[in-house]
């Protein structure tokens, strides 16, 4: 990873390295990199609406 893309700090969780890893996949350019993000948000919302839909994703209830 180059400088420009290491995180500033490290979390727990990882979300940093995420971050920096999707920046760099997409050559250093984040517009294309918040676009391939919302195009997989999209996509994920969509399967797990279709579950939904069918029955086979129940909410917990306690």
């Amino acid at each position: 990873m180059s400088a420009a893309l290491q995180p500033e700090t490290e979390d727990d969780d990882g979300l940093e390295v995420a971050v920096a890893e999707v920046v760099a996949a997409s050559n250093g350019d984040l517009r294309a990199a918040v676009r391939a993000l919302i195009v997989e948000n999209r996509n994920l919302n969509k399967s797990v609406s279709h579950a939904f839909m069918r029955g086979r994703f129940r909410t917990y209830a306690g």
